[in-house]
């Protein structure tokens, strides 16, 4: 098209907006290869199969053995006004909290993340650590013993530590407590033994971190694949709390084989003298006086279900004082 085809088309467009003519978008039309280029475009702008939907359905299948979330003991459950004492408090929006002299409460690695579980629509406040019943749980900062205490609808036995850095920690379904209310310890100090108490399918540690009754996502805070904090300092914010700061599912698989390799499965029977009523390395129990099916299994780190199944049972059978159960 030369120069003066161009001067005849403009001018040709001038005449038919002056003579009032209306045209509609129809009579215009772009070249037919400016409209294959276009389909193009759209073409390679499609779904590339990456969405929130897809994460959330890998993660899912990653830790698909975990077991529901507990209730939070900061507010739901029994003696949860005992629990949550920031209940009136005042909340600043941000906080920096010095996390310099920590230790890892158990050097399992993550079998829970923290987060929203869909399935069960409830949050997971907290981060699973694999444990083997008996392995010694460690105070992550330095702090006091808040509250020793049993859950039975979730954490089993827990133990809370308030920290001298504002922070509290939640650590739950322990098999056995080294720890009194209102005793002071140093981060590393040993506070508890693994377990499988409360509503657990398996051995393990429920972590949580919190500031004023916030639960931190310990993934803003904790590096666990790399068994070490993120920063010296972490700052809270209402905003972000609840986000990881690098969380990596392929890393903490890589963890996992290593840990494996130097932590083999092993049974473990409580030790004489500790804090625990449990005994889940055992394999049969007699029924006492005042036993209920859901007493024995969350005192000996199974389900309901599980002891029906093993004995032949219904959740409505009658237990007699004496009657030997399965439990493993």
């Amino acid at each position: 098209m030369n120069l003066s085809r161009i001067s005849r088309n403009i001018l040709a467009a001038a005449a038919l907006v002056i003579g009032g003519t209306c045209m509609s978008a129809q009579d215009f039309q772009l070249p037919d290869r400016h409209l294959r280029q276009h389909d193009n475009l759209l073409a390679n702008q499609g779904n590339a199969g990456i969405s929130v939907e897809n994460t959330t359905k890998y993660l899912e299948a990653l830790f698909s053995e975990e077991e529901e979330p507990e209730f939070d003991i900061y507010t739901e459950g029994w003696e949860s006004g005992r629990v949550n004492c920031y209940a009136n408090a005042i909340v600043p929006e941000t906080a920096d909290i010095d996390v310099s002299k920590f230790s890892m409460p158990h050097p399992g690695y993550i079998t829970s993340p923290y987060g929203y579980r869909k399935r069960f629509r409830r949050m997971h406040k907290g981060v699973d650590l694999k444990v083997n019943i008996g392995d010694t749980i460690r105070a992550a900062f330095d702090g006091k013993v808040r509250i020793t205490n049993f859950e039975r609808r979730g954490y089993g036995y827990y133990v809370v530590l308030r920290h001298t850095n504002d922070l509290e920690t939640v650590y739950g379904h322990l098999s056995g407590f080294l720890v009194k209310p209102d005793q002071y310890v140093k981060a590393g100090d040993p506070i508890a033994l693994g377990g499988n108490t409360g509503r657990s399918t398996g051995p393990h540690l429920h972590f949580e971190t919190r500031y004023m009754g916030y639960a931190i996502n310990p993934c803003a805070i904790f590096d666990f694949a790399n068994q070490t904090t993120h920063t010296d300092v972490y700052t809270f914010s209402k905003q972000t709390y609840q986000n990881a700061r690098n969380f990596s599912p392929a890393a903490n698989s890589e963890y996992a084989k290593e840990y494996l390799k130097n932590h083999p499965t092993k049974s473990y029977r409580t030790p004489t003298g500790t804090s625990s009523s449990a005994t889940a390395s055992a394999s049969s129990y007699r029924v006492r006086k005042g036993d209920s099916l859901s007493k024995i299994a969350s005192r000996n780190g199974t389900t309901v279900q599980r002891l029906c199944k093993l004995n032949g049972l219904t959740t409505s059978s009658k237990l007699k004082i004496g009657q030997r159960l399965k439990l493993r």
